[in-house]
């Protein structure tokens, strides 16, 4: 797999709440540190993704915004 994407996080499935039309799906990294993602229901199928699978997380933003109270 070749992507265009610089930052790519393997992880592992640990929840999956499904909504109406998308499901937040989190992904455990190695070091511990969780990501969550809103995909829609039909990814989730398509993907086969359950709890316990190996998934990836892909972050492509052309600018990350950094805030501080």
């Amino acid at each position: 797999m070749k992507l265009s994407a610089r930052n790519l996080l393997k992880g592992k499935v640990v929840k999956i709440t499904p909504g109406a039309v998308n499901a937040e799906i989190e992904l455990e990294l190695t070091g511990g540190q969780k990501i969550v993602s809103i995909i829609t229901i039909n990814s989730v199928k398509r993907l086969g993704l359950e709890v316990g699978k190996e998934a990836y997380a892909m972050v492509k933003a052309s600018s990350v915004m950094i805030a501080v109270d």
